[in-house]
């Protein structure tokens, strides 16, 4: 429920970027990340949680997050976008739960869960269906590699220390590293005032993605993680391309077609397959 949910946050962000695409992009995400940081200490203070300093190479492991996952992946869907249809990025997102679930074993030289693998393979293929395929150029599929890899070393980089900092540390200390990040990005390419260039609607889109794409969606995210592991989270991840096209429908966008309703099922059909041998053990 923790990884359906985060998914389902992220999926929203679709139709709120297609409101920013005219924003200063650093600089908005700056902003974004800032206030999710400031969001994230809150609720650590008010839980009456520690919160968790991290020692010698976690610094490392954490900045990895925090600048593939948060600042790559945001500028590898943008300009990237402006090189391929955004069906084709999403194809690329789309691909991440096979890596989950190999790469891990990879490292460790164990053999992967057939169940898991399987299942991701089903939820990619489904996703595509949900996706589409789309025009691109070699630019295009360069920027889809790197997003793929970046939505992935998101999830990975943050395994070896997730174990000590736990949700709310991880969340923390990434999200206020990739906002000083930004924040320098921003300053030196889009000037130091181009914060006074966004205007209400990109505020109250940052206040959005800072709250239940940032915030939310990462410690449910990463708590999922922590309980199921890398392979049977990743599963899930392919509910966002799902949730995004039901969101467009909410918001009123065209109703999907034959292929997306099939790649809903198919989606669901490989998280089912995914998880079939944990469940299995508990029960």
């Amino acid at each position: 429920m923790l990884a359906a949910a985060g998914m389902v946050c992220v999926g929203s962000s679709v139709a709120v970027s297609a409101t920013i695409a005219d924003a200063p992009l650093f600089t908005l995400q700056a902003v974004r990340y800032t206030v999710a940081a400031v969001l994230l200490l809150a609720a650590l203070r008010l839980s009456g949680r520690r919160i968790p300093r991290p020692h010698g190479t976690e610094w490392l492991w954490l900045t990895g997050v925090a600048t593939t996952g948060l600042v790559l992946f945001n500028v590898g869907v943008v300009r990237g976008t402006a090189h391929a249809e955004p069906a084709v990025i999403g194809v690329a997102v789309a691909a991440v739960p096979v890596l989950l679930a190999l790469v891990p074993h990879l490292a460790a030289r164990t053999r992967p869960t057939p169940a898991v693998v399987a299942g991701a393979v089903v939820v990619t293929l489904g996703a595509v269906l949900v996706e589409g395929t789309g025009r691109t150029d070699a630019a295009g599929i360069g920027y889809a590699a790197v997003v793929m890899a970046c939505e992935a070393g998101f999830t990975l980089l943050a395994l070896p220390v997730l174990g000590r900092l736990g949700p709310h540390g991880v969340s923390l200390h990434s999200v206020w590293i990739a906002a000083v990040m930004l924040a320098v990005l921003g300053a030196a390419a889009e000037g130091p005032t181009a914060a006074t260039r966004l205007g209400v609607g990109d505020l109250l889109a940052a206040l959005h993605l800072a709250a239940v794409v940032t915030a939310l969606a990462f410690l449910m995210w990463y708590a999922a993680v922590g309980r199921l592991g890398a392979g049977r989270a990743g599963l899930f991840t392919g509910v966002v391309p799902v949730s995004a096209a039901a969101l467009g429908v909410l918001l009123g966008g065209t109703p999907p077609g034959p292929l997306v309703w099939l790649g809903t099922a198919v989606v669901a059909a490989g998280v089912a397959l995914g998880l079939r041998e944990r469940v299995s053990r508990l029960g």
